[in-house]
């Protein structure tokens, strides 16, 4: 993603900085999504798996990028509280 669109984005709820989700981290929430155990903070089922993505600074939401463009709505944010096995800060 161009660093200069990901130095001005932000959660559209917290205006807290984003940044690219990490491997590990990406690995950890399609997993649960696999397992049929994720929705967003509407309470929308997420029923795909997400091939890019980004996450709050302070990791608490996180937002799908589809075809290199961010869906930076609120609704369609992943609040990462329910995943249990999303690894820890590095």
């Amino acid at each position: 993603m161009d660093k200069r669109l990901l130095d001005i984005l932000c959660c559209p709820v917290s205006k807290t900085p984003v940044r690219p989700l990490g491997k590990h981290e990406l690995d950890a929430l399609n997993a649960a999504i696999s397992a049929g155990s994720v929705d967003t903070v509407a309470h929308a089922r997420v029923r795909q798996p997400i091939a890019e993505g980004l996450i709050t600074t302070d990791r608490k939401v996180i937002y799908r990028v589809d075809d290199g463009i961010p869906v930076m709505l609120p609704e369609e944010g992943i609040g990462t509280l329910q995943l249990t096995d999303f690894p820890a800060a590095s």
